[in-house]
């Protein structure tokens, strides 16, 4: 149905000449609503979204008015009613996803509604990419074998999935073996403009992941949220929230030869972290934005939930029309794009006053120097010279303020790693005067390494006297070397330089040490097509760089096991190891939960640190390693410049190859299509440690209820600042002593089989006993050990009496009880991915808010979404000040009686010796909507109720 209250319907040409109609948002300008001319560009996108579907219901004139009139610095408590263009799901937060939608279907059944009319009313695509681990790598068939685990530990979820696919009529899912869900989305799903009726429109998207934010520099407005919003989404609600600030990032001049778009986008987090613009639009302009390539554009775009902001986002030019055709598009969709993106007076990028910004900040892109960021948040930068004297400054500094309490002197101690490997599979110079030659082939055979780790078979089975020690390890040795992330595999120019560091490392004789794990994840399989085009593969996989899997690995945890007897040393010796990738996150245990060391770099910089072998090393000042010829071999040596990539650039620039590798997902995947699956509208649940059917709809009814008072609470937990959406829901290993693993052992589930969390998220009940699970988080209700660290792991203590046991079993403790728990916790709670678990854990755990110094903007929204109170400390007030140690009982009272959003909410503390005290939170309820979510228990059984009473009133 067509809206045009504001008379903005008009025609536009194509460069073929037809007449094509569309929401000209000058005529809202023209009206009188304000200057639209000087808006943002992404708010003006938002803008036509909203004059386009302005019903009168969902969004209202006024809607349309008050982001017309938007001010640049005024008061924010206005929502916007955000209808988008489609969704963007990842298996991790899809499978559960599906799960709820099933389980709608199943509540509209049970009240005699068609389930039908649970259906997506927007196109929803699903890429597969999260589940691939990297079990083996470093041998020819690398790829094909993780893809094997990965269809035999999925099986389950991939019959779901495809059950989905059936299903749903709106319901596309890219199978696995193609690529990371945003490098996909880049290349292939953004179509620029979409077109209904005739009547073309901007493409725009939410995603359950929160790198959704790369498809801004396509100049597409979307951002990650949390499953449980998009699934409102989904069933024809608006994204609600709160009118942003936008920030303004002037870039100017050029980048430097030798820095990269990684380096780059290291800077901006750093500089828009300490700029604080978590939950706020971020918007480039200016001639060094222009001068970007839009694969550039996309890794600063990527990063946004880094840096905190909603989006980080690029206006569409005539370089964004020029990538569209480059990765395959039409000739009349760039047409489209280019046509409808003039006609709206958004195309080009935009210049120093000629748009209204909250605030500007300047960047001279000829300032960004060669960088790296860790070993724990993406944020802290440090400059590629700094690293060694960085790298030893936490060293030895007390784990209390955020180092590894480790002496000074144990810094260069060397322990033995007794390996065994195939004597060619060692560095020449080691393997030098031993008298053995053999061909590749040969080579190849023996190091067919096992799952475990970097072991080959026992070679004199093949070879007698091969069989040599790896050697031994120690402080800062590089073990994990990834190539990964769609941050930088997305981005030809970073990955044609790691291709040239190593051809040129490799003609010097510079090789990888054994010990390392090394990986190369393209985020698509374009990547491997342009390197083999380009002749670069060779040289990556004769460093150990083989392609092991298409899909997000190393960068959310899947880097696989290393061999158990590495880890027994790791452990044994307490070492500070260290892993290198190109990703985007590299927060505590994430990576590997024995690596504590964990550095983001650029690709070719990966390259160079798995040479090098270590990261307290200079590599602007010494050497990488000895060359064949036995002299040093220095960065700088081996480093391409920009003439070597651009003339390596065309390959990458291929429109066939992508129309071509695109075209058909089940051509080619016999794995893919071997899987059989249910039928039907309802879905049959069956007993299953992947997949079972949600209890968020349990006692289901049609009418909302009260926010009850919440009374003589305990602390379920307390947590400091920084605390993460992986801590409080991992995505990684399971443990065999963990409440999850303890779990699936009685379930009859092997340890080999236990998989992950991510793969799992399809099961509550192994959810809820992973959350608080983390084996780094740390509780501060706990005893601090005797150098000043905090005991790490999910536990707590019972109250009262303060008996030690997992969080898990202190909830379930307390829900027989009756007694509802609070968890508190300091600034950025729930930073990182836009993990639905880290809110549905909680809330199947009995927790009824959590109190914070301060929010991300994503896990606030999931929270509210699950019916969990998010309430902010407010000034200098936090768990320090008020003395809260956990032994406490806690009363929020009154919370139904004037429930509205950011409303003060007065928490009284009693503690056992009989005193109290009171202390004002905000809740952080930020938009109208959300009042009504927290009415009914969550954003989904608002919505299936509103679906179901639309179905009796029809």
């Amino acid at each position: 149905m067509i809206h045009d209250p504001f008379g903005a319907l008009q025609n536009f040409r194509l460069a073929s000449g037809t007449q094509a109609r569309y929401y000209a948002l000058s005529a809202l300008e023209a009206a009188g609503l304000g200057p639209v001319s000087r808006l943002p560009v992404s708010l003006r996108i938002v803008l036509e979204s909203l004059l386009r579907h302005c019903d009168g219901r969902k969004v209202t004139q006024e809607h349309v008015r008050q982001l017309a009139g938007w001010q640049p610095n005024a008061p924010r408590s206005s929502e916007v009613p955000f209808v988008v263009a489609r969704i963007l799901l990842q298996d991790f937060t899809g499978v559960p996803l599906l799960c709820d939608l099933a389980a709608m279907r199943g509540v509209a059944q049970r009240f005699g509604k068609d389930p039908k009319i649970i259906e997506p009313l927007v196109p929803v695509d699903l890429v597969v990419d999260h589940s691939v681990q990297v079990d083996h790598y470093n041998v020819a068939n690398a790829l094909d074998l993780n893809m094997r685990l990965e269809f035999q530990r999925n099986a389950e979820r991939y019959r779901f999935i495809k059950w989905g696919m059936q299903a749903f009529d709106t319901f596309r899912v890219v199978p696995p073996g193609i690529g990371i869900v945003h490098q996909v989305n880049l290349e292939y799903l953004a179509r620029g403009v979409w077109q209904k009726d005739g009547v073309y429109y901007p493409d725009t998207l939410v995603g359950t992941d929160s790198h959704t934010t790369m498809i801004n520099g396509l100049g597409v407005v979307g951002w990650g949220v949390g499953g449980i919003e998009a699934e409102a989404g989904m069933l024809g609600q608006p994204i609600y929230f709160l009118t942003p600030d936008v920030v303004g990032v002037h870039l100017a001049g050029q980048l430097r030869e030798g820095v990269t778009a990684t380096d780059l986008v290291l800077v901006v987090t750093e500089m828009l972290r300490r700029a604080k613009v978590v939950g706020k639009f971020v918007e480039f302009f200016g001639s060094g934005a222009a001068s970007l390539t839009l694969p550039d554009r996309a890794t600063l775009a990527n990063m946004a939930p880094e840096y905190g902001a909603t989006l980080g986002f690029f206006p569409p030019d005539e370089e964004t029309a020029n990538y569209l055709t480059a990765t395959g598009r039409s000739a009349e969709e760039v047409d489209a794009f280019r046509a409808y993106f003039q006609a709206q007076g958004l195309f080009g990028m935009p210049q120093p006053g000629e748009i209204d910004y909250s605030a500007v900040l300047e960047l001279d892109l000829a300032s960004v120097v060669p960088s790296v960021a860790g070993p724990k948040r993406p944020q802290d930068r440090i400059p590629l010279p700094a690293l060694k004297t960085k790298f030893t400054e936490l060293f030895s500094q007390p784990a209390a303020i955020n180092g590894y309490g480790k002496s000074a002197v144990t810094l260069g101690e060397r322990h033995a790693l007794p390996i065994y490997l195939p004597l060619d599979c060692l560095p020449p110079v080691e393997a030098a005067g031993k008298g053995q030659a053999m061909a590749r082939n040969e080579v190849e055979m023996l190091d067919n390494r096992p799952a475990d780790g970097p072991s080959c078979p026992d070679p004199e089975e093949h070879v007698e006297g091969l069989k040599q020690p790896v050697g031994d390890i120690g402080h800062g040795d590089v073990l994990i070397a990834a190539i990964t992330s769609c941050t930088n595999t997305s981005n030809p120019g970073v990955m044609l330089a790691a291709g040239l560091l190593a051809q040129k490392a490799v003609a010097r004789g510079l090789t990888v040490h054994p010990r390392t794990k090394t990986s190369l994840a393209p985020g698509s399989r374009v990547v491997t097509e342009y390197l083999s085009r380009a002749g670069l593969l060779p040289a990556l996989e004769r460093l150990g760089f083989r392609v092991v899997a298409y899909g997000c690995t190393t960068c959310i945890g899947n880097s696989g096991p290393l061999d158990s007897r590495l880890e027994d040393v790791l452990n044994e010796q307490d070492l500070v190891c260290a892993a290198v990738l190109s990703g985007n996150r590299n927060f505590e245990a994430r990576i590997h939960s024995s690596i504590k060391a964990n550095f983001l770099m650029s690709p070719p910089l990966v390259v160079a640190f798995a040479i090098a072998g270590r990261v307290g090393i200079d590599l602007t000042s010494e050497p990488l390693g000895v060359g064949r010829d036995g002299q040093p071999v220095m960065l700088k040596d081996i480093w391409p410049s920009a003439q070597e990539i651009a003339a390596a650039m065309s390959h990458a620039t291929d429109p066939a190859t992508y129309r071509t590798l695109y075209q058909d997902f089940a051509r080619g995947n016999p794995l893919w299509n071997e899987i059989s699956t249910h039928t039907g509208q309802v879905y049959a649940w069956e007993p299953s440690t992947y997949i079972a059917e949600p209890p968020f709809f349990e006692g289901f009814t049609l009418t909302p209820g009260a926010v009850a008072d919440i009374r003589a609470a305990r602390a379920l937990a307390i947590f400091g600042d920084s605390v993460t959406t992986d801590h409080i829901s991992p995505a990684g290993s399971i443990k065999p002593g963990s409440p999850a693993g303890e779990y699936l052992l009685a379930h009859g589930v092997s340890v080999p089989d236990f998989n992950s969390y991510g793969s799992r998220r399809g099961n509550h009940e192994v959810m809820m006993r992973g959350t608080f699970a983390n084996v780094r988080i740390r509780n501060l209700m706990l005893p601090a050990k005797a150098d000043g660290a905090r005991v790490e792991g999910g536990v707590t203590c019972l109250q009262p009496g303060g008996d030690l046991m997992s969080i898990h079993a202190a909830a379930v403790t307390y829900q027989a009880r009756g007694t509802p728990t609070l968890v508190f916790a300091g600034e950025e709670y729930g930073t990182g991915s836009s993990r639905d678990w880290a809110a549905k854990g909680p809330r199947l755990l009995g927790v009824r808010a959590v109190v914070a110094k301060g929010f991300e903007r994503i896990h606030r929204s999931n929270l509210v979404g699950m019916g969990v109170l998010p309430l902010q400390f407010k000034g200098a007030d936090s768990v320090d000040s008020l003395g809260i140690v956990g032994d406490e009982e806690f009363d929020l009272l009154d919370l139904d009686a004037h429930l509205r959003p950011g409303q003060d909410v007065l928490l009284t503390i009693r503690r056992p010796d009989g005193s109290r005290r009171e202390v004002t939170l905000q809740l952080r309820v930020d938009t109208p909507i959300e009042v009504d979510y927290l009415r009914h228990g969550g954003i989904l059984p608002y919505v299936l109720s509103e679906l179901l009473t639309d179905t009796v009133a029809a």
